[in-house]
């Protein structure tokens, strides 16, 4: 496809750790300014180590990256399990690094939080936060920087519903701005971004993503118990799947190209996985 200028470009990117196999073979992308590229792909396909080779945080073995904005938000796929740092001192040291205005950058990632429904204290360390808020704080940092792109690695994962909505606009926005965007979904939630471009990872190659097969998808049927109230869980779990409680626990049906993000996030939740099955073919929907 033609790339205008200013276009994110990976070029024959092939990525291997140590002798095992490789991760990326021969990888080409490119990623317009306005434009939305989704990824998808298994558990283990290299999505993560794309997204990063694609902001800069990791090399690739071989092949090349061009055009890369002089300002990238990347949303990793988790924060270091120790990051002790507060997360107000957090947001102020990646404004730093961005070159932002801290008062500014502050007062925007405040608002976003806010229009998250980031709870508890920006005090509070990084490692001591949930899942959900640990996320929110990380998406302030790169969606608060004007950045020309943005690099979102499974940004949906450990929102709720409300949030998730919020972060599909904002997401939009900064590529209406001009900014070119780039991002893992493994919730689903990404299919509702206008315009959007989706492709599929896998064995090391990226292909533009098949069309949706015709019926509803094969479910699985995933049983938890959640130390949260159920009703909260439910909610958390939103994104994933339409939830309710069973008592002290969640019983849900949950599509099968979904379930790996469902039980990642019901784990980070602090949830335990009581059993996994195939669901009767007159299940719930």
């Amino acid at each position: 496809m033609p790339v205008r200028p200013g276009a994110l470009r990976l070029e024959a990117v092939h990525k291997r750790y140590g002798r095992a196999p490789e991760v990326l073979a021969g990888v080409d992308l490119a990623v317009a300014p306005r434009e939305i590229v989704v990824v998808a792909g298994p558990n283990g396909s290299g999505k993560s180590t794309l997204l990063r080779i694609a902001a800069g945080s990791s090399r690739p073995t071989s092949g090349r990256v061009r055009g890369r904005a002089p300002v990238v938000g990347y949303l990793p796929d988790r924060f270091p399990a120790q990051l002790r740092m507060p997360a107000a001192v957090y947001l102020r040291h990646l404004a730093a690094l961005h070159r932002e205005n801290a008062a500014a950058a502050t007062e925007s990632a405040g608002e976003l939080l806010e229009a998250l429904g980031f709870v508890g204290s920006t005090r509070t360390p990084m490692s001591g936060l949930s899942k959900g808020n640990a996320q929110k704080i990380g998406l302030a940092q790169a969606l608060c920087c004007s950045a020309g792109l943005l690099v979102l690695d499974e940004p949906w994962s450990g929102l709720d519903a409300p949030a998730a909505q919020v972060l599909l606009g904002r997401v939009a926005a900064a590529a209406q701005d001009g900014a070119s965007v780039l991002v893992t979904d493994h919730t689903g939630t990404a299919a509702a971004l206008p315009r959007a471009r989706h492709l599929r990872l896998q064995g090391g190659e990226l292909r533009p993503s098949p069309p949706q097969p015709n019926g509803p998808a094969p479910l699985v049927v995933v049983e938890l118990w959640c130390p949260l109230d159920p009703a909260e869980a439910a909610a958390a779990l939103a994104p994933f799947v339409r939830a309710a409680p069973a008592g002290d626990r969640l019983v849900l049906h949950v599509p099968v190209g979904r379930s790996d993000a469902l039980l990642r996030a019901a784990l980070d939740l602090g949830c335990s996985i009581l059993s996994v099955t195939p669901a009767a073919r007159d299940a719930p929907r």
